[in-house]
């Protein structure tokens, strides 16, 4: 069992900058990879980048690439989403989750992923 909680939502401005965590607790040991994904209101969720617990190897979808970094903390089991260069249409409801079955190397389809935390809202004003 994996629990993820994430952190760190909140309102900013166009262009601004915000920095996600996703702490995970529990078998982390079983984690594969983390993946980072949204879901705006009345769109279907989306994956957007997701980091491979091996290698730290890192995938982001063309929505976010080049302004959103994933990384990670082994020490503190934590992920983090650094989005810089926000636009109003990254408004959404960002969630982490955790992949334990699926393996190398991470993709960003949902349904790859096995744990999810509660997710926390990021807003960005024009």
């Amino acid at each position: 069992q994996v629990q993820l909680v994430e952190s760190g939502g909140g309102l900013a401005q166009f262009g601004g900058s915000l920095r996600l965590s996703c702490a995970a607790s529990g078998v982390t040991s079983n984690i594969n990879a983390i993946g980072w994904f949204r879901q705006a209101p009345g769109k279907q969720r989306e994956g957007i980048s997701c980091i491979d617990i091996s290698d730290d190897r890192t995938y982001y979808a063309d929505s976010v690439r080049g302004r959103f970094m994933i990384s990670r903390d082994a020490a503190k089991n934590t992920v983090y989403l650094q989005m810089n260069s926000l636009k109003p249409e990254d408004t959404a409801i960002y969630y982490c989750a955790s992949d334990i079955v699926r393996g190398y190397p991470c993709a960003l389809g949902s349904s790859l992923y096995d744990y999810w935390g509660q997710g926390t809202q990021v807003t960005v004003s024009s």
